[in-house]
């Protein structure tokens, strides 16, 4: 086997091990974002101002999780053109 082919492969294993665990990841967050939201909803003592920071703060997590997912998947595909190039 070709060390390039070697090294495609392991690129290929750290990009579906990266993208299963994003996916577990983001399974998390959606269930952590449905336990505090009912917390909000429900809490009697809690200001509307805290409520809308709550809610601003989970509007700025995904999109942060959505740029670092988009950075990495760019990086993965620079790098498959890579070797996509060596053919």
């Amino acid at each position: 086997m070709q060390p390039r082919q070697i090294l495609k492969q392991m690129i290929d294993l750290n990009k579906a091990a990266f993208d299963n665990a994003f996916n577990n990841m983001v399974l998390l967050q959606e269930q952590m974002e449905r336990v505090v939201n009912m917390f909000v909803d429900q809490s009697t003592t809690m200001t509307e101002e805290a409520k809308k920071a709550i809610k601003e703060w989970e509007v700025i997590y995904k999109k942060g999780f959505e740029d670092y997912k988009r950075t990495v998947d760019e990086n993965f595909k620079r790098v498959e053109s890579f070797f996509q190039q060596g053919k």
